[in-house]
């Protein structure tokens, strides 16, 4: 967190039970939607679930905070997934930069800046075209494997990349939903979420 803190990020936390607006219907979570059924997520109660991702703090937060800000929201997430690959219970961080001259090249500007100082080298990073419901342009960002420095190896399967995050640019819809829960008008939103 220090690393988002020093280029001037708020740190958001926010409750790890969460109600349905805040964690499905503020994000436009359709009511028939897959994330929605219990073999998906854990409830509580009808109206009470383990948050399935931090997207909750982010509209809380701005909800409080007028633009422009930039915020991640680091916390625990809970999913109904077991196997070899997931757990039910993950850290997940997700960022959110509300701004109006606001754009992809800063969004890539401030991944490459966080991932070369949390690995603390120049490792190569890799930005590839990738589909987010809410996100457009999308993307999903690599790096080089440290493992095998981009050889292939088991690790990276075989590619010589990593992938640690999906970004992008949230859609004049979805930033439109934002303005009227938030009351923030003619704003860009960037946003990256990574899952560990």
């Amino acid at each position: 967190m220090k690393i988002f803190h020093s280029i001037g990020f708020d740190v958001a936390e926010g409750p790890e039970v969460e109600d349905d607006f805040h964690n499905f219907g503020a994000l436009n979570i359709p009511l028939d939607h897959p994330a929605r059924a219990m073999h998906d997520t854990f409830y509580v109660d009808d109206d009470h679930v383990l948050r399935t991702h931090t997207s909750p703090v982010q509209i809380r937060y701005m909800k409080t905070q007028k633009p422009p800000f930039q915020l991640i929201a680091p916390g625990r997430v809970y999913r109904c997934d077991s196997d070899v690959t997931h757990t039910p219970m993950f850290h997940q961080v997700e960022g959110l930069v509300v701004g109006t001259d606001v754009s992809f090249a800063d969004l890539k500007g401030v991944l490459t800046y966080v991932a070369q100082e949390f690995f603390e080298t120049d490792l190569p990073l890799g930005f590839r075209p990738s589909y987010f419901p809410f996100t457009e342009p999308s993307a999903e960002v690599d790096i080089g494997c440290i493992f095998c420095e981009g050889e292939g190896c088991r690790i990276c399967q075989r590619t010589g990349w990593i992938e640690i995050l999906g970004c992008g640019m949230v859609t004049r819809k979805f930033s439109a939903m934002l303005a009227l829960i938030t009351r923030h008008i003619r704003v860009t939103h960037l946003a990256w979420g990574s899952n560990g």
